[in-house]
């Protein structure tokens, strides 16, 4: 701790505006605002995004491809070309020194100023990419240091410590930002702000991974020494940044360590069962649950049964049974006399599971509800009636299930399907719902275990990991767009045997922004041109609900053969007879899409198949994604796939989560350190009964900081 100031003094100086620092001012600051940084603190965990080596320059012909280099070289040729093939004008410029030459290419430019800076004759330190193009090396928009006129290299080099001489930091900039002066900006905020900047990870954590002091690591992530490898700052395995990541980690561990000791500490229902409707539906099912839906059922059993509330999620691949899962939980909750209340992410998904459960529980003698959005006064207010006397056994909606008015006899489990459409939000309102239900978090989003540990750190977590028998894989295939009819082919193949197709596009009509075709134009191309002698239906999310049930319904019952649709289909939908899933524009979704809507077909006992188009040109990224549908149905390689495409930011929404961001470590670089800083993090939280001890009121007070509003919790006081 800095000499003379408390911990809340320190907290203090970190959230002062970024403005106080000499040199942002009003037209700066902007600046440094739409990179998402508003304090002090922000500004010091703006990591650099890569380092370059300036403490010596090397020769042409020594530059490697495809890195970035920094050297020397005197400026033979200067003036404005004409590209062989586009026609299009460039500004070219010849450097060389006394062992070769590369050409500098500008295709945005202002004449003027680079023939005023470049002319023959003039020295300059230059930076950049270097690219091949046959024999011929080159780099685009290089940066430029100008050296003047009998200036000593050697001098040059230790003349200003920002610019030459050591290893240097390399920002993510915004424009009207260069990056000698955020250089110059990080510098200042490092010598006078660090020092302010700390950590109250236990001494004996600190010792055993070799973490170094807040102050210490910021400053050598920022400026780093001679004496590091620019090979490992570049691979972030550098001592200073592991210290920082690790300090994350811990953090939000430490809040998931105390969210569920949290749950453990309250009272919950112990239920019994007698297998008074559990065994009735095993003898009604046309087969065996598979060896992973009995294990899981076992854990969800002995969750149930504990005085503790359940809170599980459970993870299963298109199609593995979690539904009937669940259905065996509802019916644990009903035999003790408790309501379960379902909620879905849409409303198509809604009534889906409502068919399901109502189809077992009438045999049953048990009661089903669907709370609608679209009902009549009359109709809602009755079984709003009956779910609050209890005379609704099992109650389906979408987050209006959520909403105030919605009140229960005695719910006993709330499961919630998709919840990465949700936020922890949504499953702290179903749990308000009745005295601490079990609550059952389904997702057949597969999750890699480094998110599942961050994102439901809280939660238990159950993998059915096992298709049902009888399930055949789903051949998928990637057709260009111009062999279209190749796909449209496979698709009246499949119809002229009397089973069904979908074809999914991402819009719903043609925008003047877009060249995507529509799905409404399509659907009426297939009816009278490409499809005519089959019947034809039309999904999207613009229609009413009573359209779009009444559209599902004939697919379902084989009244309409192609089914054209938006993404709405994505979850939910069971149609066996469907045996095609044509994607249009395949390139403009995400894997974890592609995997869902491909997850539509394959579920009845006849080979399927996916058909992937994508537009006419598309992203490298978008190859990747493309590639790895091809080669897997395995849901966790798809997961682990798009994590590495995407990386961690955006993959389920971790700000919907209710978690602190994460500033400086990525989940899928620092797997590693997540697991040794979770692995301490629960640890401590046992050892200080919940944070309760004296020696651990400074990690008490850190956490509730970087946690802000997030730890609704009694646990931590």
């Amino acid at each position: 701790m800095t000499p003379g100031c408390s911990s809340a003094c320190q907290h203090e100086n970190l959230n002062i505006a970024l403005d106080h620092l000499h040199g942002v001012g009003p037209r700066m600051l902007p600046k440094l605002q739409k990179l998402g940084l508003n304090t002090i603190e922000d500004a010091l965990y703006h990591l650099p995004v890569r380092y370059e080596d300036r403490r010596q320059f090397k020769k042409i012909n020594r530059l490697t491809d495809n890195q970035q280099e920094v050297f020397l070289g005197t400026v033979l040729a200067s003036g404005e070309a004409v590209t062989s093939r586009s026609r299009r004008r460039i500004y070219e410029v010849i450097v060389g020194d006394e062992s070769g030459k590369i050409s500098l290419k500008w295709f945005r430019y202002r004449k003027p100023w680079l023939q005023k800076r470049f002319p023959v004759g003039q020295q300059a330190i230059f930076i950049g990419e270097v690219k091949r193009f046959s024999a011929i090396r080159e780099i685009h928009h290089p940066d430029s240091e100008l050296i003047r006129s009998g200036q000593d290299i050697n001098q040059l080099l230790t003349s200003d410590p920002l610019l030459f001489g050591r290893i240097l930091p390399v920002y993510s900039l915004t424009e009207g930002l260069t990056q000698k002066q955020a250089r110059k900006i990080w510098y200042q905020l490092i010598q006078e702000y660090a020092r302010f900047a700390m950590t109250f990870i236990p001494p004996e954590v600190q010792q055993k991974y070799r973490l170094l002091p807040t102050t210490e690591a910021l400053r050598l992530v920022h400026w780093p020494d001679d004496t590091l490898d620019l090979k490992d700052l570049n691979g972030g395995h550098d001592r200073a940044r592991h210290s920082l990541v690790f300090d994350e980690f811990f953090y939000l561990e430490l809040g998931l360590a105390l969210k569920r000791a949290g749950v453990q500490l309250e009272e919950g229902i112990a239920f019994k069962f007698e297998h008074k409707f559990t065994i009735p539906l095993n003898k009604m099912l046309p087969f065996r649950l598979t060896e992973a839906q009995r294990r899981v059922l076992g854990e969800i059993k002995h969750d149930m049964m504990a005085p503790q509330p359940m809170h599980r999620l459970l993870q299963g691949d298109v199609g593995s049974g979690k539904t009937l899962v669940a259905l065996m939980a509802a019916l644990i909750a009903i035999e003790n006399q408790a309501q379960v209340a379902v909620v879905a992410p849409t409303e198509i998904l809604a009534e889906q599971h409502y068919q399901t459960f109502r189809s077992w529980l009438d045999k049953l003698g048990l009661k089903t509800g669907l709370l609608q959005g679209n009902m009549s006064v009359v109709a809602k207010r009755s079984l709003l009636e009956d779910i609050a006397n209890g005379d609704i056994d099992l109650i389906v909606g979408t987050h209006a299930v959520l909403q105030e008015g919605v009140e229960f006899h005695t719910l006993g489990l709330g499961i919630v399907d998709e919840q990465h459409r949700f936020g922890v939000r949504q499953r702290s309102l179903l749990k308000h719902k009745g005295a601490n239900p079990d609550i059952l978090v389904m997702t057949a989003t597969p999750i890699p275990r480094t998110l599942s540990m961050t994102l439901y750190g809280d939660l238990s977590v159950s993998i059915i990991d096992q298709l049902p028998p009888g399930r055949k894989p789903i051949t998928t295939e990637l057709f260009r767009s111009s062999h279209r009819h190749q796909a449209y082919q496979r698709i009246r193949q499949e119809l002229e045997q009397g089973r069904q197709a979908y074809i999914v596009y991402p819009l719903v009509e043609e925008s003047e922004k877009s060249d995507l075709q529509a799905a409404t134009v399509a659907a009426e191309t297939f009816t009278t041109e490409i499809f005519p002698d089959f019947k034809i239906g039309l999904l999207h999310g613009r229609m009413k609900t009573a359209e779009k049930d009444q559209v599902m319904n004939e697919f379902r019952l084989g009244k309409v053969q192609l089914l054209v649709s938006t993404t709405v289909i994505e979850v939910g939908v069971d149609v066996p007879n469907a045996t095609v899933m044509m994607i249009e524009h395949a390139d403009r979704f995400g894997l974890s899409q592609l995997h869902q809507l491909r997850g539509r077909v394959g579920r009845g006992a006849e080979k399927s198949y996916c058909l992937l188009i994508p537009s006419e040109h598309y992203s490298d990224d978008a190859r990747r994604r493309l590639h790895v549908m091809v080669e897997t149905e395995d849901g966790f390689r798809i997961a682990e796939a798009d994590l590495d495409i995407r990386g961690p930011g955006d993959f389920l929404g971790t700000r919907q989560a209710g978690l602190p961001d994460l500033r400086v470590a990525n989940l899928l670089k620092d797997r590693r350190i997540l697991e040794q800083a979770r692995q301490e993090a629960f640890a401590y939280v046992d050892k200080t009964n919940q944070l309760r001890t004296a020696e651990s009121e400074p990690v008490k007070r850190e956490l509730i900081r970087r946690w802000g509003g997030r730890l609704e919790l009694a646990a931590i006081g």
